[in-house]
């Protein structure tokens, strides 16, 4: 059977055609379609966790009781997941376990351009990466065979343009998943020091017959086409120097960055009489390459920023420029921003007219750090606007206390968020934090998550009382407010700013473009009335617009959520 896919579901096919049990994740881009394709079978469990942690020690218990399973994140969910991951390598696995982990070069989604080959090499836990949508089939369906008998994880790296771009997949008969016999072994998975020391020497000696493996296996191929040039490449790289070089130039193609082969380096090199190392970030193979006494030109051509592309390749060896089309220099940059009718919106107003420093999180609320709200100071990872507020409330005292706040999503906070919040209501600074409850996880394209009463297939489930947990967790202040409303957001941060004691505020409003959400008819400007005062264009709303020196809204896309209303001190904005 032939189809179309992007890689993402290419990956989610080849799990479930290579056995998988069970599959928990949590969203980030570019992985996320991974696990909502996988959802859509019923021959196995899916599932959303609340952080990529808890989603990789479910797979790991899958795997001990005896399923193939797997787990799927970004590149800097990996970081989060990193605790059990490393520990993992020294337990091993009973079924097979996959670790799926997308990178984002160019950080098209994301706040860094880390390269998970790292943490394959660290962890000593062999990575494979495909460089389309059929290796990302053929490479997640194999690594549960890889995995069982390597007794090992496998990490699957694919990046932003193998998981969303398109090819055709040929895909295979799927195999029944089977549920291999639980035998309780505690040498092999209690990880005490006792127990852990002696699995140390497992680790090394799979590291060795797994680079034995790499001198000859489906996954590294070489291609000669000649003794001039030889170009050393993996992922989506590799597509790219296809393009440009064609046949002339030899490639030895690496799809198991971990561990690297060495003898098939070495003869690929003694072919060519130049050799180049092309990879994206950072300079893994190329090191490597280097380590081998090998001479070869890598990062001094190929820059460790960003993504590579076609033209990239051309200039590097000196090969016309495709034609490409490129938009009129004139036109003005469209940066991203929150929707018409975002209930965020609202309440980032309020900060920003307050003047209230606010530490951010992720996800599309970080948009209220662009202009015209300005509204955010800071955004490191998930759940760090919590635990950053308390550590600068305790660095500046009880003058910040009172003009500062911190903003994470309901998500979010779910996924990280809690055990700042803990710390905050433990080591007792008066800090205010507000919980963006839009009721879904807006910016990875509407997942469900604990406090939206709905599992990954839809069907009900239980559902967090983000007032009563954070009580639970220490806060006595919990109160709700509606963004949409400017006098009662305002009225909330005055009042738990004021306060001597930490403090909740919950914003909720849903999503405004979840279906169950009805939109109102949308407003329109009366011209007559209209002063040109631009004091609606300060929400930053696309719906908003000056033409001909009044105000104008664009029925299209406005909403009707009437916060601009609000603040029209002329009446002009009607229903």
């Amino acid at each position: 059977m032939k189809k179309l896919m992007i890689g993402n579901q290419a990956v989610a096919a080849g799990l479930h055609d290579g056995g998988l049990g069970v599959v928990s994740s949590y969203p980030g881009t570019p992985s996320t379609e991974i696990t909502e394709f996988l959802s859509q079978y019923d021959d196995l469990h899916s599932e959303w966790a609340p952080n990529e942690k808890v989603a990789a020690e479910v797979a790991f218990g899958a795997s001990l009781a005896g399923a193939r399973s797997a787990c799927a994140m970004k590149h800097v969910g990996l970081n989060v997941a990193a605790d059990p991951l490393f520990t993992l390598s020294y337990t091993g696995v009973n079924g097979g376990m996959v670790i799926c982990v997308a990178d984002d070069p160019a950080m098209h989604s994301s706040q860094n351009e880390q390269d998970s080959r790292h943490y394959a090499i660290a962890s000593k836990i062999p990575m494979l990466e495909p460089a389309d949508s059929q290796e990302a089939y053929d490479f997640a369906r194999s690594a549960f065979a890889l995995s069982e008998e390597y007794d090992t994880p496998v990490l699957l790296r694919t990046c932003t343009r193998i998981a969303h771009s398109q090819s055709i997949v040929e895909m295979g008969e799927a195999q029944p998943a089977v549920l291999k016999d639980y035998v309780k072994n505690g040498a092999k998975y209690i990880m005490m020091p006792g127990n852990a020391i002696k699995r140390h020497p497992f680790v090394e000696e799979r590291t060795l017959k797994l680079q034995q493996l790499a001198e000859d296996c489906v996954y590294n191929t070489v291609e000669m086409n000649g003794d001039e040039i030889g170009i050393i490449t993996s992922g989506c790289s590799y597509l790219y120097v296809k393009e440009v070089m064609g046949d002339s130039a030899s490639i030895l193609k690496i799809g198991m960055p971990n561990p690297l082969p060495v003898q098939l380096i070495k003869d690929f090199a003694a072919k060519v009489k130049k050799l180049y190392v092309v990879e994206e970030l950072d300079p893994i193979i190329e090191t490597h390459v280097r380590s081998l006494g090998i001479e070869c030109v890598g990062k001094e051509l190929f820059s460790p920023l960003g993504e590579f592309s076609q033209a990239t390749i051309a200039a590097a060896f000196g090969k016309e420029l495709p034609v490409v089309v490129t938009a009129d220099s004139e036109i003005p940059n469209r940066p991203p921003m929150m929707c018409a009718g975002c209930p965020h919106r609202g309440l980032f107003y309020t900060l920003s007219k307050n003047k209230i420093t606010a530490l951010g999180d992720i996800g599309c609320y970080t948009l209220g750090a662009v202009a015209p709200l300005s509204a955010l100071d800071s955004t490191l990872c998930m759940g760090a606007s919590i635990s950053g507020l308390h550590g600068f409330n305790v660095a500046r005292g009880a003058e910040a206390e009172k003009k500062s706040v911190a903003v994470i999503g309901d998500s979010t906070f779910m996924h990280s968020g809690m055990t700042g919040l803990v710390n905050v209501a433990y080591n007792a600074t008066n800090s205010t934090v507000i919980i963006l409850d839009n009721s879904i996880t807006g910016m990875t394209g509407h997942q469900q998550n604990p406090t939206t009463g709905y599992n990954i297939k839809g069907d009900p489930a239980a559902k967090v009382d983000l007032e009563a947990l954070c009580k639970a967790l220490g806060i006595n202040r919990v109160r709700v407010v509606d963004p949409y409303d400017l006098k009662a957001c305002d009225t909330a941060i005055k009042e738990e700013l004021a306060v001597e004691e930490p403090s909740v505020i919950i914003s909720r409003r849903p999503c405004v473009l979840l279906k169950s959400v009805k939109a109102k008819p949308a407003l329109k400007v009366n011209e007559e009335k209209c002063k040109s005062c631009k004091r609606c264009m300060t929400l930053g709303c696309p719906a908003i617009s000056m033409k001909n020196g009044k105000a104008k809204i664009d029925t299209t896309l406005c909403v009707g959520c009437g916060v601009c209303n609000q603040l029209c001190a002329f009446d002009a904005i009607e229903e």
